[in-house]
């Protein structure tokens, strides 16, 4: 086990806990600026964090444009002082009025919007009226992963057209996340990559032959950031998500990532022996993502050669030829495979520094709504 990892004094962290390693963020925050070759080419997403601490780490390294999917991870980062906040999110029902009050209560942060329908527009549109402002909106492509957007083409054009001429809104460039882009090898995302690039660039073109202003380019996650960030095209803007803590799903697939290190773990602690060779944990699954399947939803640390056999709400059953090492209340390190769920199913975090627990950073965002 690392031994970043080790703090020397857990007797007032209640498990299972969630735990910020603040050195480690800092130097994935770090990593992440130099890989994309300077602060003004990344545009984190928030998601993964939701805090207001990692928003200042962030804005320390030069960082000034966010991405976030709620509406509140948006107020969480206008509240630090973010000047760009990019909302990735379509906007719809009471959420357009929502957007207007956000809006008008950080007039010192720019905001951004992404849509992929006419009617969504003229919702946005009517709320921003009616509130006494204006949004940028990004037009949000569908570049392969059939979750949100519209595809590059005619369609396209007409959409961000009705942008440029809808009262309120103001076009703001282009959104093309590549969710879909998790090959291993690396030599595999780059040509998914440039595959999904080349209609975009036509779409963009097209776009400013008309006379219409496309800004910026916002593009990529975690798994094609490497790629991204290579790449010479300009107004990109690179947002990967889960880089700064970083999980066990894409640091053990992901060789291109390898110099990121998981800055989230999950203290856990044996709660029972049932038999010679079993232990059980109180990490059950309301404390780490339970999207991976059953036994892949964390790595353990200091148990060596385990199994997975059972876990339930707050418990995790498993078997190792160590648990004879072991007693009721000792302690097990564990990395997430998946850290942005497991992040919103802790109210706080303990933060570790040099071996020490020096704070508790509240996952304000992992509410939908905190003052707007």
């Amino acid at each position: 086990m690392n031994p970043a990892y080790l703090i020397r004094d857990t007797s007032e962290i209640y498990s299972p806990a969630l735990i910020f390693y603040r050195d480690l963020i800092v130097r994935n925050i770090a990593l992440a600026v130099e890989m994309a070759r300077g602060p003004a080419r990344l545009r984190p997403h928030a998601k993964t964090h939701k805090t207001r601490e990692i928003t200042r780490l962030e804005l320390d390294a030069g960082i000034t444009k966010h991405k976030c999917a709620t509406l509140a991870e948006a107020e969480v980062l206008a509240s630090c002082g973010a000047a760009e906040v990019f909302i990735a999110y379509p906007m719809v029902g009471p959420n357009c009025r929502r957007l207007g009050r956000l809006i008008k209560k950080y007039p010192g942060t720019t905001f951004q919007v992404q849509a992929d329908h006419p009617a969504a527009l003229r919702a946005l549109s009517s709320a921003m009226l009616a509130a006494g402002t204006m949004v940028e909106v990004l037009l949000d492509l569908d570049v392969g992963m059939r979750r949100t957007g519209i595809a590059p083409g005619p369609q396209a054009v007409a959409l961000y057209e009705q942008i440029a001429r809808s009262p309120g809104l103001i076009p703001g460039g282009l959104h093309a996340y590549d969710g879909q882009n998790h090959q291993e090898a690396v030599a595999d995302r780059e040509s998914a990559v440039r595959a999904l690039l080349e209609p975009v660039l036509a779409l963009r073109s097209e776009l400013e032959k008309k006379g219409l202003a496309v800004p910026r380019i916002v593009a990529g996650g975690t798994p094609t950031f490497p790629v991204w960030a290579k790449l010479d095209v300009p107004g990109l803007e690179c947002s990967p998500g889960t880089l700064y803590l970083h999980d066990n799903g894409y640091g053990s697939k992901f060789a291109d990532l390898s110099g990121f290190t998981p800055a989230a773990l999950l203290l856990t602690r044996v709660i029972s022996k049932p038999g010679p060779d079993r232990l059980t944990l109180d990490l059950g699954y309301k404390a780490v993502a339970s999207d991976p399947p059953a036994g892949k939803r964390c790595v353990l640390l200091n148990v060596p050669d385990y199994e997975p056999l059972l876990q339930n709400e707050e418990h995790f059953a498993l078997r190792t030829p160590a648990a004879a090492n072991f007693e009721p209340g000792d302690e097990v390190y564990a990395v997430p495979t998946h850290i942005c769920p497991t992040c919103a199913m802790h109210r706080s975090a303990y933060v570790v520094s040099g071996g020490e627990v020096v704070d508790r950073w509240e996952i304000v965002a992992r509410d939908r709504m905190l003052t707007v």
